[in-house]
């Protein structure tokens, strides 16, 4: 299975020079944890940072930082790690647990931004593989029971 097949194609974006405001409410408004910052290029978004909920937390409400005095750009994760569409599952966890990234935008073979995978979304998929796999063994078990003498 390809990452281009789970990943969430509804992607919460803002621009680097979007006020941290901007992005908060943002980020309230669609009830997610992070913003992928773009930049638009003949209609098309590319992804150039991420940032999180975490990093307004941190790096400026305790550290004291007037939140008017900086932007998106200013805040936002620069090395940032992508998937591509065709990437496999067990490939991608990998490079988010050597990076240590818990959200991952997801590309397509231009880099234009097609989705994101976040760690929640990759723990509901393998809870429901898991959901299948114990199905199979109790149903293995049932059909065996009801076969005996």
């Amino acid at each position: 299975m390809s990452i281009g097949e789970i990943c969430n194609r509804m992607v919460v974006f803002v621009k680097k020079n979007d006020s941290i405001r901007e992005a908060a409410v943002i980020m309230r408004k669609y009830h997610v944890g992070d913003v992928v910052v773009i930049e638009e290029r003949e209609d098309e978004r590319f992804p150039i940072g991420i940032m999180t909920d975490r990093d307004i937390v941190i790096q400026l409400t305790a550290e004291d930082v007037d939140i008017e005095a900086v932007t998106v750009g200013d805040v936002m994760s620069f090395n940032l790690v992508t998937a591509r569409e065709d990437d496999d599952i067990m490939d991608t966890i990998k490079k988010m647990r050597s990076k240590g990234i818990r959200r991952i935008p997801v590309v397509n073979n231009r880099g234009v931004l097609q989705g994101i995978l976040t760690f929640d979304d990759l723990v509901e998929l393998l809870s429901e593989q898991l959901m299948d796999l114990t199905k199979l063994i109790t149903g293995g078990r049932n059909r065996e029971y009801h076969k005996r003498p």
